[in-house]
């Protein structure tokens, strides 16, 4: 156990030493950079030159866009990474790390209540619709699954907005609380939840479509196996044969969905947030990205990243407890 552990945490430091290399890479090639959007005006009018704002570029680390400038710059960027420094954010000018400390926890929630809800709602679904194939329940659930997998988050978010907020003014538009009331305690909490509601419910649907159809397919393919009939042939109730022999079945596919649902909620964030106005980590990368914030850019996604190592590292050790056959060596 503890050499498959030993051998899997080498891989995903690999994995994310490539990904770090390729990220930087794309980050470095953004359409302008933090320097040229804040100067523009002042060059334009005469108030800066351009060998002023290159000198500025030198100090922020970001003059040299040429390959090895690049390259060199990266290894700076890796060198401070592994003392702990993700480096100063050019926007919110404090350390990245800070910055992403502070914010991701309103997305950690979000995420969190979402992913309960999705595996509570889309496993049992897709179960009852493979049980029912080709009947009423099975197309109805095929049509919600395809719906939550083709809305635009941007669509469903300003839907919700539209329907619920404006219209029947249930649901405050935006942000996180009411900010003309100083609320503590309990009814603080409250307020946050009551303002929570609509970002979280356009995170559920959005993502138990997939979980739901891919829960379907594989039920549907345990169901039609050998051992599933012959548990049948010996008289088993049908609950029994569904709960107790084909769901455990189920269950090891989508494992190794679920290592890739925690990264894909935060990475969906960014947009979910930006509709909703709240103040999470994915509209504090969003309005980054906006400015060209090289440091916060990179330890927003290298953060991305290891949630997405960790997730398919959890998933692999989980195949050994619904999968007694598979062995970590």
């Amino acid at each position: 156990m503890l050499k498959y552990l030993v051998k899997r945490l080498l891989l995903a430091l690999l994995i994310l030493f490539g990904t770090s290399i390729i990220i930087y890479f794309l980050v470095r090639n953004m359409p302008g950079d933090y320097i040229d959007l804040q100067t523009a005006s002042q060059v334009s009018r005469g108030l800066l030159t351009q060998e002023q704002v290159d000198q500025m570029k030198a100090l922020y680390g970001i003059g040299d866009n040429s390959f090895w400038g690049i390259i060199g710059n990266y290894f700076t960027w890796l060198g401070n990474l592994l003392k702990g420094d993700l480096g100063i954010s050019f926007v919110y000018g404090r350390p990245v790390a800070e910055v992403i400390n502070r914010y991701m926890w309103i997305s950690f929630g979000i995420s969190f209540v979402a992913l309960i809800f999705e595996i509570i709602i889309a496993i049992p679904l897709g179960i009852y619709a493979a049980t029912k194939q080709y009947g009423v329940a099975d197309y109805t659930v095929t049509v919600l699954a395809m719906m939550g997998i083709s809305l635009p988050t941007f669509f469903l978010g300003a839907l919700l907005l539209r329907m619920f907020s404006i219209k029947l003014g249930w649901f405050p538009l935006s942000g996180l609380h009411d900010a003309t009331q100083m609320l503590t305690g309990l009814p603080y909490f409250l307020d946050t939840l009551h303002h929570l509601i609509l970002p979280m419910v356009t995170l559920v649907i959005l993502s138990i479509g997939g979980l739901m159809r891919y829960t379907r397919t594989n039920m549907l393919e345990v169901l039609n196996s050998d051992y599933i009939r012959t548990a049948r042939a010996k008289g088993l109730s049908e609950k029994t044969v569904i709960y107790k022999h084909a769901f455990r079945n189920t269950l090891i596919p989508i494992v190794t969905m679920l290592g890739g649902i925690i990264p894909g909620l935060f990475g969906g964030a960014m947009i979910t947030e930006s509709v909703f106005a709240l103040e999470g980590i994915g509209y504090t990368a969003y309005k980054a990205v906006l400015q060209a914030d090289v440091p916060f850019v990179m330890g927003y996604n290298m953060f991305l990243a290891v949630l997405t190592v960790l997730g398919i590292l959890v998933s692999d050790l989980l195949y050994a407890v619904v999968d007694p056959r598979v062995k970590l060596k």
